[in-house]
């Protein structure tokens, strides 16, 4: 692994860089790549003949594989109608573990189904071998409140604490919608989306690498959690938007000495393996007897969860 690239953000094609990548190399490569459906692009003709793109999309598809270790996971971010063709790469050289359906509504397209969600091919290298960590995401709860909205059968008690494990159906995480929030980017994801990825299949150290990174989603998601990254895409105005928010980022998603995922300053995503340590950081009132975790809120000051009162 050429050392330069650690920690970076390189401006180039990402088969002529990846190819440059010795195998076995990264802990998780993750790509969202152009779509083909005529986006407008800085620096990219987002419009291949159909054959084209997609003997493109096996070139690097083979890539990712090729260089992620053993222990690693590959993901693959598009619309329904190519993740069935890359799913066919894919089962070629890696192991098929979940299609992770991301529920994120668009515009209604006439004349069909209205397209409402995304989908993430999770692969592995190795089955045997593959890191893996189960992740939690907060109970539903009321806004001005903070208590569950759902009544569960009068079975909240035997509820988890912080919330239920994550599925395959990701309802919790939005699209970027407001403006202010976007960079002049067609396709940006939400950082937290990287931050659950990252949490589920790497430690502290490990190597992120996106072949199509456009303005820092997936680096900057693994710069907050304390791994290494490699972003690579091949437009120059991109390349720079994203090297200018990382000098930038100084924010560190992590609690004590746990690493979660922060959103509007609630906490969204742990490892179920974390709760324990986690819980350390409720604040428990000295009169308080047993303590209802299904009721807390959210101590906006401090960024952790606070235990109303029960007593």
């Amino acid at each position: 692994m050429n050392d330069e690239y650690i920690n970076s953000v390189i401006q180039g094609d990402c088969l002529e860089i990846m190819r440059s990548i010795p195998n076995d190399t990264v802990d998780i490569t993750f790509a969202d790549p152009p779509f083909n459906l005529k986006k407008r692009y800085s620096g990219y003709k987002d419009d291949k003949d159909f054959k084209i793109y997609l003997e493109w999309c096996k070139k690097w598809i083979y890539e990712m594989v090729r260089i992620t270790k053993p222990t690693g996971s590959i993901f693959v971010h598009n619309i329904p109608k190519w993740l069935t063709y890359y799913a066919g790469f894919l089962n070629e050289v890696a192991y098929f573990k979940h299609w992770i359906t991301w529920d994120a509504p668009t515009a209604p397209m006439g004349k069909s189904l209205q397209p409402s969600h995304y989908g993430i091919l999770y692969y592995v290298k190795d089955p045997k071998k593959r890191k893996f960590y189960e992740i939690r995401y907060p109970h539903k709860r009321c806004r001005k409140c903070g208590y569950l909205l759902k009544d569960y059968g009068g079975k909240k008690a035997g509820l988890h604490p912080f919330g239920p494990l994550v599925s395959d159906v990701w309802t919790d995480i939005h699209r970027i919608k407001h403006s202010k929030y976007r960079d002049e980017h067609p396709c940006q994801l939400p950082i937290h989306l990287l931050e659950r990825i990252i949490l589920m299949s790497t430690d502290e150290n490990d190597i992120v690498l996106d072949p199509f990174v456009g303005t820092g989603t997936t680096v900057i998601a693994a710069k907050r959690l304390g791994r290494r990254f490699i972003g690579l895409d091949i437009d120059e105005r991109y390349v720079n938007i994203a090297k200018d928010k990382l000098s930038k980022e100084s924010l560190s998603s992590k609690v004590g000495d746990i690493w979660v995922s922060f959103y509007l300053d609630e906490i969204v995503t742990i490892r179920d393996k974390d709760w324990e340590k986690l819980s350390h950081y409720f604040f428990i009132p000295e009169n308080v007897k047993h303590v209802d975790f299904t009721k807390i809120k959210l101590d906006k000051q401090i960024r952790l969860p606070l235990c109303t009162c029960v007593l």
